[in-house]
């Protein structure tokens, strides 16, 4: 029951979460401002890759979110492989989000900045369906 809950769980949180930062978009500081919490709308993929495509962007993924569900339900039918189901669980419930705000919305809504963290990424404005998907992508290739 946990496996089929956890997408749920996950897509339902990052659209809360998200909901509130399109309703209220003041810039959040923690941890000395090591993390930031602002409002940014990403129309394109990961890093803003495909902004000028974003029906391109949506439908891949569409697909994408359409073959981790089709594994994810065939996988559930197995015994065991508790870690690629939790994995898969993790990596549909964070695709299904962001899917769904690049369909409804035109892009997807992006929340915390790790103003320290090395190189590029201090620049990434990460949601908590990025680190599901990141997270459940690992979990699912080492199983």
């Amino acid at each position: 029951m946990f496996n089929i809950l956890l997408p749920a769980a996950i897509a339902g949180t990052d659209s809360l979460i998200k909901k509130q930062r399109e309703e209220n978009d003041t810039v959040y500081e923690y941890l000395d401002g090591k993390i930031k919490i602002v409002t940014f709308h990403n129309k394109g993929a990961f890093l803003g890759g495909g902004k000028k495509k974003p029906v391109l962007v949506a439908f891949m993924s569409v697909v994408f979110t359409a073959i981790v569900a089709t594994v994810f339900i065939l996988t559930l039918t197995k015994r065991g492989l508790n870690m690629l189901k939790f994995g898969l669980g993790l990596l549909l419930g964070g695709a299904f989000s962001n899917t769904y705000d690049r369909i409804k919305k035109g892009y997807v809504t992006d929340y915390m900045v790790f103003e320290h963290a090395p190189g590029f990424l201090k620049n990434v404005v990460f949601n908590l369906s990025d680190f599901a998907i990141i997270i459940g992508a690992l979990i699912s290739a080492l199983q």
